[in-house]
């Protein structure tokens, strides 16, 4: 009898084969030595669109709303049929007698497989393959210890959970404010949330009224010290000029001894943060380079909210870092002696530990990577560096200076060993980065009742800054803490529906997980909601609107937060999943009932700003572009320009914005090809605006002159 091995990818099924000895390719499957290894291609089955309950549901109307279908039901995906069909064939293989499931160890990879082994209606026994790296032990090490698939009827519970909430939400909210507004607005359960934060730093920015303020600068023996903020110009120029002159007394020096233990190893939100801080990668980016590095065997599994390792794992770390060590740059570092106890937790790993590269790392052509991935794999090797290392031990220096009764403040520091530091220093300098430490360098040994004279008093001029706009970093980052400071304020049918207070205390998950934060960004972006700037995530007006007119359930990360913490409470068998459905189910009932109509104008907040083409020759009012002309916004007036004019479709033309334009500025413009003789010779047509008074503009063409060497003919 044969066991029947199913991935999630085929570049992962082509691992597992590999390294379990199935090396027979047949059509869609692996197979030698009682093993069949084969694959999904992603989500084969997905949950049915609302027009598949109800014929009526294919058109958007409010009176239909909510659709609340119970049971949901689900379909093949669209194009996969084929894998879906291979599977369901090798299932129903009289000589396969037990399914392993080997999509990727996590909510979403149990999701994957369990929907397409419901739909198959195979019934045979069901293996969990568990594993945190795709390197050939640990792949042979997680076959030898394959758990009954029942120990994740939990995990599948919470991510069904996830799926239904989503589509309950999604479809009624998109179609309520779609039909209300007379635009499509796609509204999520973690999009919707995350974009209301975008919004509210805008507003931070945008109302923000800057002050400012003046600093008295003292200059001495090199070193510079700072006096406190003058709201009042006048005032510190009175206090600059009490200074000049006046003898300097240094009136205490404070030194403290500092360590700053190393770094935490990387989960997959501090990877992208990092990895947009310094090279300016996207989210997603981040995740498809680190998911490709991991299928080359060169990184653990990415999706993962850890940032130690597991006891068992002190070996194999060692090993790691000794072999990471080894790579350029960190080759330069000096008196390195890996401390691996500091990386260990058990109790902090729940189903992944944190990322970290393979023993694959030995053999690997590291600079034969695609540049993306080379520079993550590199950043997450000095991690693992830094993690391991000593601390970065200072010490800080506070100098307090009195000069005309007034303070000034200096202060610097003295590095008294480098630790981790060091390779950190050393892996921006082979980035060409300035060091992340810039807390001030060395000052001078000053004592206390040290005087000075004659010392350089000048007074700058500065201004109060408003928020910085999100970038992905500081948006993951958002959007990992939403709600950890904040009380919770259900509303009524969330707590109605058992998803009520936590309390103060309770562990925050925030919005999303790592693996969904980066889609979420990029769907919100793709609908036209947020716009990249740089590294800046700026929402756009319709996204700014799109929060104002929306019910505090869809934009409140907080209640947000407490769902992906009821959906992590289901996964670990504590939440009961009907009572969590229930109270979304409820929640949407109340927010279709309670937005039934909208005011005039909110009907225009999402009327499309309509372009200025230009000024109508007859009345000079703006002319607009519309779908089929170029229009006088003053209906009275008339005039129009129709762009399928039988001027223009007799001659295979169409009047394009930019024609239009011209016409209207100049009063021609110049349409190249409209005409030709032999060897198809061109010639430059200009078309005259005639109003001859009528309702309409009437065109004449005309010719220029034709000039020796034009088009290249003479």
């Amino acid at each position: 009898m044969s066991k029947l091995i199913i991935a999630e990818k085929p570049s992962v099924a082509k691992s597992i084969a590999s390294a379990l000895g199935a090396s027979s390719r047949a059509d869609g499957f692996y197979e030698d030595s009682g093993l069949l290894v084969s694959w999904c291609v992603g989500h084969l089955v997905s949950p049915m669109d609302a027009g598949g309950y109800d014929e009526r549901f294919k058109k958007w109307r409010y009176d239909d709303l909510p659709i609340l279908p119970e049971p949901f039901r689900y379909v093949l995906a669209s194009g996969k049929e084929d894998a879906f069909e291979n599977l369901r064939t090798l299932m129903n293989r009289p000589d396969v007698d037990t399914i392993v499931n080997a999509c990727d160890a996590g909510r979403e990879g149990e999701l994957i497989f369990r929907l397409v082994y419901e739909m198959t209606g195979c019934r045979k026994p069901v293996l969990r393959l568990w594993i945190s790296s795709m390197e050939d032990s640990a792949i042979r090490e997680g076959f030898s210890d394959l758990r009954p698939g029942a120990d994740y009827e939990a995990l599948y519970q919470s991510a069904l959970c996830r799926q239904k909430a989503d589509w309950l939400v999604g479809i009624n909210a998109t179609r309520l404010f779609s039909v209300l507004y007379h635009r499509t607005l796609n509204v999520g359960r973690v999009q919707t949330p995350t974009l209301a934060m975008l919004a509210e730093r805008d507003a931070k920015i945008t109302l923000f009224h800057k002050e400012k303020y003046h600093l008295l600068r003292l200059t001495l023996d090199g070193a510079e010290a700072v006096s406190e903020k003058f709201t009042d110009s006048a005032a510190a120029e009175q206090a600059a000029a009490m200074c000049k002159g006046a003898a300097v007394t240094c009136t205490s020096v404070t030194k403290e001894q500092k360590k700053e233990q190393p770094p935490k190893l990387y989960d997959l939100t501090t990877l992208q943060r990092e990895a947009n801080r310094l090279f300016g990668y996207t989210a997603k980016q981040t995740l498809d380079y680190a998911q490709s590095l991991y299928e080359k065997k060169l990184l653990t599994y990415p999706r993962t909210d850890s940032r130690y390792l597991t006891s068992d794992m002190a070996e194999t770390a060692s090993c790691v870092i000794y072999l990471a060590a080894k790579v350029p740059p960190f080759d330069g570092i000096s008196n390195f002696f890996p401390l691996v106890e500091a990386m260990i937790s058990d109790k902090d790993v729940s189903d992944h530990h944190a990322i970290i590269p393979t023993m694959e790392i030995e053999k690997a052509d590291i600079k034969g990577l695609p540049l993306g991935e080379r520079n993550l794999f590199l950043l997450v090797c000095c991690k693992l560096l830094c993690a391991s290392a000593e601390p970065y031990v200072y010490e800080a220096v506070t100098v307090t200076f009195d000069c005309g009764g007034h303070s000034f403040t200096a202060k610097g520091k003295r590095v008294l060993a480098e630790g981790w530091r060091e390779i950190d220093r050393i892996f921006r300098a082979f980035l060409k980065e300035k060091p992340a430490d810039g807390d001030g360098g060395t000052l001078p040994d000053f004592t206390e009742g040290q005087t000075f004279d004659g010392a350089e008093v000048a007074v700058t001029e500065h201004f109060t800054q408003p928020p910085k706009p999100y970038t992905e970093d500081t948006l993951l980052s958002a959007m990992e803490n939403a709600g950890k400071d904040d009380k919770v304020n259900c509303p009524k049918g969330a707590r109605d529906g058992g998803l009520g207070h936590i309390p103060d205390e309770a562990e925050r998950k925030g919005l999303g997980t790592p693996a969904t934060r980066a889609a979420i960004i990029e769907k919100l972006v793709a609908a036209g909601f947020v716009e990249r700037k740089g590294k800046s995530l700026i929402p756009t007006k319709a996204g700014i609107n799109l929060v104002t007119v929306l019910p505090e359930p869809l934009t409140s990360p907080m209640l947000t937060a407490e769902w992906e913490q009821k959906l992590t409470e289901i996964a670990r068998g504590s939440t009961d999943p009907d009572t969590f459905m229930d109270g979304i189910r409820t929640m949407v009932q109340e927010i279709v009932s309670t937005y039934s109509c909208i005011s005039e104008d909110g009907k225009k907040l999402f009327a499309p700003e309509k372009e200025v083409i230009g000024t109508c020759p007859r009345c000079g009012q703006p002319v607009y572009e519309g779908k089929k002309n170029f229009a006088c916004s003053d209906r009275s007036c008339g005039f129009v320009l129709w762009k399928n004019d039988r001027f223009w479709t007799s001659r295979k033309k169409e009047l394009t914005k930019k024609m239009a334009a011209d016409l209207l500025k100049k009063g021609r413009t110049n349409v190249k090809g409209m005409w030709s003789e032999k060897k198809q010779a061109t010639y430059d047509a200009a078309v005259i605006l005639d109003d001859t008074g009528g309702k309409y503009i009437n065109f004449k063409l005309e010719f220029p002159k034709r000039k020796e060497g034009v088009n290249g003919r003479k």
